[in-house]
């Protein structure tokens, strides 16, 4: 299935203690360029969200933006450091009696002395954690692939309306191209009958002049090479994922033929037809400039 590289998608998990918001676009990239921010605290899992993209993006700049709350009241703790206090106390003591003066310390004193108490973060369950962020990553991910199908199936529709266009001005060169050459061939007898009269001209001669010309001008091996990648377009606009770079390489190609064709033009319809084809050959790249 056809895929745009621009898409969007969001996920938002709330629960009683903690939400987690995952939000993520893209646009056109050469390759797969992934840019994550997300907090600090979950930034050990950014090799595990990769990797679960990594499922549903071949290509594009993606920025993911990840935002968490927590709001479990008892994730923060009070530790009291007994032996650190004892310390303390003992050595007051000690001061209290080298100096002879009373040893009027409190606990409400004591305890503000530095690292008596400590608050200390509760171990996360890292587990739980990533089950959450996963869920959130995967959601995101499979809303963000819908609109790369959604606008990939547009983008479908758009470039097989102008590769049928395409394959009409290939027509209309083929029937003319004969054409040319039969009014090349009445153009050089009415020519020569007026330069010369009622003498005649060896038949082989003319006939060597319009073999030339004809040649010169055939365009026969372009317009079926050119109708060949305008149907091997059509069928690799078909095909699963991944099919950007082919159909640029099949563009690329079909834009070869075009200018060949033109090179040999010689007719002013013929002229107009081969502007007109590589007009829309470069509208068709443009457009696939959009496909993963």
């Amino acid at each position: 299935m056809l895929k745009s590289m621009t898409g969007f998608g969001r996920c938002e998990i709330a629960g009683v203690d903690r939400k987690i918001t995952v939000e993520m676009k893209a646009v056109n990239h050469r390759y797969c360029d992934i840019s994550i921010k997300m907090p600090k605290k979950l930034s050990f899992f950014e090799a595990g969200i990769r990797n679960v993209l990594k499922q549903y993006i071949g290509r594009g700049k993606i920025d993911i933006y990840i935002t968490y709350e927590d709001y479990t009241e008892n994730n923060v703790c009070v530790k009291y450091n007994a032996d650190l206090a004892r310390e303390y106390y003992t050595n007051l003591e000690k001061m209290s009696k080298e100096f002879g003066i009373e040893n009027d310390i409190r606990v409400s004193a004591l305890s503000r002395y530095p690292e008596v108490f400590i608050l200390e973060e509760q171990t996360i369950d890292e587990k739980e954690l990533w089950e959450l962020v996963e869920e959130a990553v995967k959601t995101a991910a499979g809303k963000f692939v819908e609109t790369r199908i959604s606008e990939g199936e547009n983008l479908k529709l758009d470039i097989v309306a102008k590769l049928d266009g395409m394959l009409q001005l290939v027509d209309f060169i083929e029937t003319r191209s004969p054409e040319i050459v039969s009014e090349y061939r009445n153009k050089l007898m009415a020519k020569v009958t007026e330069l010369l009269g009622d003498t005649k001209v060896e038949e082989s001669i003319l006939v060597t002049e319009v073999t030339v010309f004809a040649d010169k001008i055939c365009v026969d091996e372009e317009t079926v090479r050119l109708k060949s990648h305008i149907l091997n377009m059509k069928e690799a606009l078909n095909e699963s994922d991944n099919v950007g770079r082919k159909l640029d390489f099949i563009a690329q190609e079909m834009n070869r033929e075009a200018n060949t064709i033109l090179s040999k033009a010689s007719d002013l319809e013929v002229t107009n037809k081969a502007i007109d084809l590589k007009t829309e050959i470069e509208k068709v790249r443009e457009q696939i400039q959009n496909i993963e």
